[in-house]
């Protein structure tokens, strides 16, 4: 979500004379954008602050006047503390109001500083200008915000409540994304499965019919979605992964824990068994579609049969990639002021154990990729000379060597190679690939 937020300020600011720059020596305006999920997010972006505003007080020694920012949900949640600890910040706005920039670049080169941290009553998606070539796999972004608040969580604060913007406006997004080169869109949203948008004859519409949508979007190859909630997994969604040809067969679906126990204390409402039952249907409806999920280890009150009931989840289940924490408390969540904490050393010891099992399932669900021939999207040049990268349907990262005419095309490639992390592959049919591109 911060990637596509990014792009569209960089789209918000161009009709001003701005244009993205890759270093920050002799920037006009340096913007940070945040994210407040992870653990210390506000000490990283003092931090941030203190390596980059070198380049502001260089650039205002000279005469010249060089604007900083900091936007994102750190910016929301942290605003007022970081306009009093950092008086080099020009400007501070959440991710709900980066839609009225031209008016806080205005007030800041007035020598005002700006904090703006609002949730408007107009939402920003109808104040934005058309977007720019994202390139092959591009970022549509569908919902946002939450009303689920998990007590650990906090995007319900940040983001606001959950918005979903009108089927019309995503189809006519989806187009301009192709007449710009996409092949590949990802819907997103902080809860994405939510999604209940208006139609144009007023009926509202799931995820899964958003999706079947999408696909009849003449020239979309394939489509992702993200983030998404086990409570919001309705038969539609199962549907269309079985329907609609063009869903990639890759899911994250974030559980946290297979403790209903802690499942429960994070307000998580739904137990380890429903999301057993969820991935059952949804394998049931699209056999090779693989999940990727989210874990928190070590929240308040996990005892060791807690961590065990989710460590057992990850075996029955199987997972092809996830991303997993330690908890830390978020100021202002439920959870923070919770008792019962888990020592760090139980935390670090139970989140090795867990990253070791999911590396295990990593490396044997690549292996099993061997030989396999599947349909890449390049969307970059690899690190190594002659090389680019792409994502198999399956979301694997994968290095081949190709030729650089190949870059933003679907191409099939034979999995040749295989690690924990990473695929390697060479090039089917290259003849007949050119000819399509």
């Amino acid at each position: 979500m911060n990637v596509y937020d990014s792009s569209r300020m960089a789209d918000i600011l161009r009709p001003l004379g701005y244009a993205q720059v890759d270093e920050p020596n002799d920037a006009d305006m340096m913007i940070l954008n945040t994210c407040h999920i992870r653990e210390k997010a506000t000490d990283k972006v003092f931090s941030e602050i203190g390596r980059l505003k070198k380049h502001k007080e260089a650039k205002e020694a000279k005469g010249e006047k060089m604007l900083m920012a900091v936007a994102g949900c750190v910016a929301q949640a942290e605003g007022d503390f970081i306009l009093q600890r950092a008086p080099v910040i020009d400007m501070i706005f959440g991710p709900q109001t980066y839609h009225e920039l031209p008016e806080m670049v205005l007030k800041a080169n007035g020598n005002e500083r700006v904090v703006n941290t609002e949730f408007p009553t107009v939402t920003k998606f109808d104040s934005l200008p058309e977007e720019q070539n994202q390139g092959a796999a591009a970022f549509l972004s569908i919902q946002e915000g939450c009303d689920k608040f998990c007590t650990f969580c906090v995007v319900p604060y940040t983001r606001g409540a959950e918005y979903s913007r009108p089927v019309d406006k995503i189809v006519d997004e989806a187009k301009r994304l192709v007449d710009q080169g996409a092949k590949e869109i990802t819907l997103l949203g902080q809860n994405v499965n939510a999604y209940h948008g208006t139609n144009i004859d007023g009926k509202t519409w799931g995820l899964g019919r958003l999706i079947e949508a999408v696909a009849g979007v003449n020239g979309v190859q394939q489509i992702r979605y993200t983030t998404s909630h086990p409570r919001d997994v309705d038969q539609e969604l199962i549907d269309a992964h079985r329907d609609v040809e063009k869903l990639a067969p890759f899911l994250h679906l974030p559980v946290q824990s297979g403790s209903d126990k802690i499942l429960k204390a994070m307000n998580r409402k739904h137990t380890a068994e429903r999301f057993y039952e969820i991935v059952a249907d949804l394998r049931s409806a699209r056999p090779d579609l693989v999940f990727s999920s989210d874990f928190i280890v070590g929240f308040p009150g996990e005892t060791d049969q807690d961590h065990e009931d989710t460590m057992q989840l990850i075996r029955d289940v199987g997972f092809a990639s996830a991303y997993s924490f330690k908890y830390s408390a978020r100021p202002g969540t439920p959870a923070a002021n919770m008792t019962n904490l888990v020592r760090e050393d139980v935390k670090a010891a139970r989140l090795l154990e867990l990253q070791n099992l999911v590396t295990e399932q990593y490396l044997e669900f690549n292996l099993a990729s061997v030989g396999k021939t599947m349909s890449v999207l390049f969307e970059r040049k690899g690190r190594k000379e002659g090389q680019l990268q792409g994502r198999t349907p399956f979301y694997q990262a994968i290095n081949v060597p190709a030729n650089e005419r190949l870059l933003g095309e679907f191409v099939d490639v034979k999995v040749t190679e295989a690690t924990a992390n990473a695929l390697v592959g060479e090039v089917q049919m290259v003849e007949n690939n050119i000819k399509q591109a």
